[in-house]
C-alpha cells in the first residue's frame, strides 16, 4: 500500500502543484488546470532517480545576468583553442555542443555571447544542489557538478509522500530557489534512469518503468549504452548491431565470445537488467590533468617540459586524496582533432610525479614523430589506497631514492609552501 493509501502503482501527478491522483486519460490536473501532468502505471513504486541540471554553466550565468536571458551563449575558452564547456538551448539550436571547437561554434553562431567559465562560482551553486539532494535521501551519488543518481527507496515514510512527488517537489524547489531548471528521469535501475533524464531536457520529468523496459529499449541505438564509444560502435555495426533490439535476439554466450566482459554487459542491459546501487560514496575513477596549447607543438623537447608540470599537479591531487594509480594515460589531440591515447599498467601503484613522468614521458617520446600537437594531457587510472602506493625497489634502486627524495620534498613543501622547493624541470617555461 502506498502512502496516500491507493493500492494502484500508477498515478498522474501534476508538476505545477505537485497533487497526485489515480491514473486516468485526463490531459490537465484538476486542482491547479495545468498541462504539466505525469502519467504512468507504475509512478508510486519507482524509486531510482536521476537530476541532471539543464546547460549548468550557462544557466547559471543567465541567472546572475538577466540580460542574456534571450541571448545565445556559450560557456568556455575563447580564441582559436579554445572549446565549448556548455551552451545553453538557444546557442544549440544553431548546432553548438559541448567539446565542440570554439572557433566552429561561432561559425554557427556568430552573435554567441562568449564566456570565460567562472568554476568557484558552479562550484558553489552544484554543492548547494548536493546539499538539498541530500535533505532528500542520504543516497546520492554525484556523477559530476550538475548531476547525480538519488535511491529514493525507503524515503515515503520520512516524507510522507511517494519517491516521485518527493523528486518533483525537488525540481520545483530548485528553479523556485535557485532560479535554474534540472531535468529528471525516474525508474527501476540507474540504466534507465540516466536514460529518462535526457529524453525530455530541458525542465524534463521522464518516467520508464519495468512492464516497458524492453520494448522500449528494443527501439533505441546502442550508443545509448553506457560504455559504448563511438569505437565501440563501429565494432557492433560491423557485426551488424546498431540497435539495442538486435542485441536482445542475441544469446548471451555469443556476445560474450565476440565480445568478452562487454558482451555480458550488452546483453543484461539490453534487457534493462541493472543490478548497480547508488553508491554515496562513489570513489574517484581518475585523476587527470589537460592542456590546450595556443599554438601547436611538435618538438618533444616542449612537450616533456610541459608534461613534468602536469605530472607534478596529477601527482599532487594524488596525494592530497590519499590515492594511487597503476594505470598512467598519455592523451594527445592532433591538429586535425584527432585523440590519440596510450596506457601503462605498472607493477605497483604509484603517486610519485617522478614515475608518472618516467613512463608517460617514454609514452610521448613514441609519439612525437613530427606531428603537430594540440592538447597534451597525462592521468592516473585504476586508484587505489595510496598505502599500497611504491614500495621499495630492490632491483630500480635509483627509481627508489627518486621516490625518497620526493617524499622528503612533500614534508618541506607541506611545512614551508608549494614555492619552498622547485625541481629544475618545474622552473622551465
Amino acid at each position: 500500500m502506498t502512502v496516500d493509501g491507493t493500492t494502484s502503482p500508477g498515478g498522474l501527478l501534476c508538476r505545477q502543484c505537485l497533487t497526485l491522483e489515480p491514473l486516468s486519460n485526463t490531459r490537465r490536473c484538476t486542482s491547479c488546470g495545468s498541462p504539466r501532468l505525469i502519467a504512468h502505471a507504475e509512478l508510486r513504486t519507482l524509486t531510482m532517480a536521476h537530476v541532471d541540471c539543464d546547460a549548468f554553466y550557462a544557466s547559471v550565468e543567465k541567472r546572475d545576468n538577466p540580460e542574456l536571458a534571450d541571448k545565445p551563449v556559450i560557456v568556455g575558452g575563447s580564441g582559436k583553442r579554445g572549446v565549448v564547456s556548455t551552451a545553453c538551448y538557444i546557442a544549440r539550436t544553431y548546432g553548438v555542443h559541448s567539446a565542440q571547437p570554439m572557433f566552429k561554434a561561432l561559425q554557427k553562431c556568430p552573435d554567441a555571447v562568449v564566456l570565460r567559465p567562472t568554476m568557484s562560482k558552479y562550484s558553489a551553486v552544484g554543492k548547494e544542489i548536493r546539499e538539498r539532494m541530500r535533505a532528500l535521501t542520504p543516497m546520492v551519488e554525484p556523477l559530476s557538478i550538475d548531476e547525480a543518481f538519488l535511491d529514493l527507496s525507503g524515503t515515503e515514510r520520512l516524507h510522507g509522500r511517494t519517491a516521485a512527488e518527493t523528486i518533483a517537489a525537488f525540481a520545483a524547489e530548485i528553479e523556485r530557489d535557485l532560479g535554474l531548471t534540472v531535468s529528471v528521469g525516474l525508474s527501476y535501475c540507474k540504466f534507465l534512469a540516466k536514460i529518462a533524464s535526457d529524453l525530455d531536457k530541458p525542465r524534463g520529468f521522464s518516467v520508464i518503468g519495468k512492464a516497458e523496459a524492453t520494448d522500449f529499449l528494443a527501439k533505441q541505438s546502442v550508443s545509448i549504452i553506457y560504455g559504448v564509444g563511438k569505437a565501440f560502435q563501429k565494432t557492433l555495426a560491423q557485426g551488424g548491431i546498431t540497435t539495442i533490439g538486435q542485441i536482445q535476439k542475441m544469446d548471451e554466450t555469443v556476445l560474450a565470445k565476440k565480445y568478452g566482459v562487454m558482451g555480458l554487459r550488452l546483453s543484461r542491459l539490453a534487457h534493462g537488467d541493472d543490478t548497480r546501487v547508488v553508491n554515496p560514496r562513489s570513489p574517484m575513477k581518475s585523476i587527470s590533468n589537460e592542456l590546450t596549447f595556443r599554438d601547436d607543438i611538435s618538438s618533444f623537447d616542449k612537450l616533456e617540459k610541459l608534461l613534468w608540470q602536469m605530472c607534478e599537479k596529477v601527482s599532487k591531487r594524488a596525494k592530497a586524496s590519499h590515492l594511487a594509480g597503476e594505470t598512467i594515460t598519455l592523451k594527445l589531440k592532433t591538429a586535425s582533432f584527432k585523440t590519440i591515447s596510450r596506457s601503462r599498467t605498472l607493477g605497483s601503484p604509484t603517486h610519485m610525479a617522478n614515475r608518472i613522468f618516467e613512463h608517460s614521458a617514454d609514452m610521448l617520446k613514441k609519439e612525437c614523430n613530427g606531428t603537430p600537437y594540440r592538447l597534451l594531457g597525462v592521468g592516473l587510472a585504476n586508484l587505489c589506497d595510496a598505502d599500497f602506493a611504491d614500495p621499495p625497489d630492490l632491483i630500480d634502486i635509483d627509481g627508489t631514492r627518486r621516490s625518497q627524495a620526493e617524499r622528503a620534498m612533500d614534508k618541506l613543501r607541506a611545512k614551508f609552501g608549494d614555492d619552498a622547493i622547485v625541481k629544475g624541470r618545474s622552473s622551465l617555461n
